[in-house]
């Protein structure tokens, strides 16, 4: 796996802005504006890009600025060259011709489909080396793809996966006292992680990768692993009844119930509320006669419970069926039980980059957006709850709490206490949220990790100015 480079590549940025280095900065400028000038090619492009870093590489070494450095810091300053320069040109290059949007697309629903019914035991993986709850971490390190730019980020996340693998198969087959697993055992566990995970674009993103990723680093281990990946995608992308030692008539079954259940969510989350019951004209009367104001109030009830989500009863003085409106929590637990079945919660997560933050990741700038947006969470939660009426009583503070402070890592123990919430009603949160939250630990990390992208604000400034 590739060295965390972070301090390398602060120290790239340092020698960059010294006025000695305006030479090779006007020779980046001048080859960004130079490539976005020319007509999309993948071919070309990415043996363009290959060109540059390789002279640019040639001109570290020669350069005052890197005299007597050591590879590391000479690798750094290529790393740092490729981020700033891929980061730039990303719009560009990266999914940019309508095959490979196709073949992303083809893939990601392939992937949604058989991961319904797919289990280890179809890709002949043995009992000793099933371990799906520890899988999870390397379905996390792959979905981080898509927060990167750099084709060394997004490589790191593939490394990151199969390292999680790897290690997971060595240590069952020390404890099994089992033969050192080899690539037999290693490219089936992939393939299922990789179904499982299902990142958007990941045809996309591989490709991305070993067009534009530098070539003297896609050597060694790197190379192995990225090789199983792209074996991972072909078979996937053919995956069939045979490849799944499975019985043809039972795969198109098993592929049709995945299209019916997936098509049955999406239907569920849009379809209009069912039109109330017929009902009895004789009773209507009877019941007006005998309470006027009923009416009125039994139709208000109703139009209330079209908007927040109902359960029927029935009145044991009346043969009228009646709403009652769910409370919060019993809303917040259903919603969670949708998104556990919910094929692209992922995404839906994705647009909330803070909600699982630690305070490390923050930055003084984030702190304007975060006000804002909590002020407007307050808002939404209170105004929901009075809408409700009868929904639970708890605080915004005592009810969200446990979810985000399990999703985030945050210790709110040290919080003052009129601002904490008491054990008992931690074991009274939901469980279905609570399932939620597990399922999507891995995707709320994925959103806000930001180890590789420290100091990119500066990539802009620093290179962006003109040296003399």
């Amino acid at each position: 796996m590739e060295n965390n480079t972070d301090v390398s590549i602060h120290d790239f940025l340092e020698r960059m802005r010294k006025p000695s280095a305006g030479d090779l900065v006007k020779s980046i400028k001048s080859f960004i504006v130079s490539f976005l000038n020319n007509e999309p090619d993948p071919e070309k492009d990415s043996a363009a890009v290959q060109d540059f870093f390789s002279k640019m590489e040639a001109a570290f070494r020669a350069h005052p600025l890197w005299s007597g450095c050591s590879e590391d810091e000479l690798d750094s300053a290529g790393d740092g060259l490729e981020k700033y320069v891929m980061t730039k040109l990303f719009p560009r290059v990266f999914a940019s011709n309508t095959e490979d949007v196709i073949s992303d697309e083809k893939l990601f629903q392939k992937m949604s489909l058989v991961q319904q019914f797919i289990s280890p035991e179809y890709l002949d993986i043995k009992p000793t080396f099933q371990n799906e709850t520890s899988w999870l971490l390397a379905q996390k390190e792959l979905q981080k793809i898509n927060m990167y730019k750099a084709p060394r980020d997004k490589l790191v996340c593939v490394l990151n996966c199969c390292k999680v693998i790897n290690n997971l198969l060595l240590n069952a087959s020390i404890a099994s006292n089992e033969n050192t697993p080899g690539a037999d055992e290693f490219l089936p566990v992939l393939i299922y992680v990789t179904i499982k995970a299902n990142p958007p674009q990941l045809h996309s993103n591989l490709l991305y990768v070993q067009r534009y990723r530098r070539e003297s680093k896609l050597v060694g281990e790197a190379a192995y692993f990225f090789t199983n990946i792209l074996s991972a995608e072909s078979f996937i992308s053919n995956i069939d009844a045979k490849s799944l030692s499975m019985d043809e008539a039972e795969f198109e079954k098993n592929m049709e119930s995945a299209r019916a259940r997936i098509s049955g969510l999406s239907s569920q989350s849009t379809a209009p509320p069912p039109p109330p019951p017929p009902r009895d004209e004789s009773t209507v009367h009877k019941t007006q006669m005998l309470n006027p104001k009923r009416e009125t109030t039994l139709f208000q009830s109703r139009s209330s419970d079209s908007l927040s989500g109902t359960s029927d009863i029935l009145n044991a003085n009346s043969e009228i069926p009646m709403k009652k409106a769910e409370s919060v929590s019993d809303l917040e637990n259903k919603g969670a039980a949708r998104l556990l079945k919910d094929t692209e919660a992922s995404k839906i997560f994705q647009e909330y980059p803070y909600l699982f933050a630690n305070a490390g990741d923050l930055r003084i700038g984030d702190v304007e957006g975060l006000l804002n947006s909590y002020k407007q969470l307050v808002f939404k939660y209170v105004c929901l709850s009075k809408g409700l009426g009868d929904a639970a009583t708890t605080s915004l503070a005592s009810s969200s709490t446990p979810p985000l402070q399990a999703l985030s890592g945050f210790d709110t123990s040290k919080e003052p206490e009129d601002h904490t919430m008491a054990s008992s009603d931690v074991k009274e949160t939901d469980r279905s949220v609570d399932d939620l939250v597990r399922a999507l630990q891995g995707v709320g990390e994925a959103v806000v990790d930001k180890v590789l992208d420290v100091k990119q604000e500066e990539y802009t400034s620093v290179l962006a100015e003109e040296q003399t």
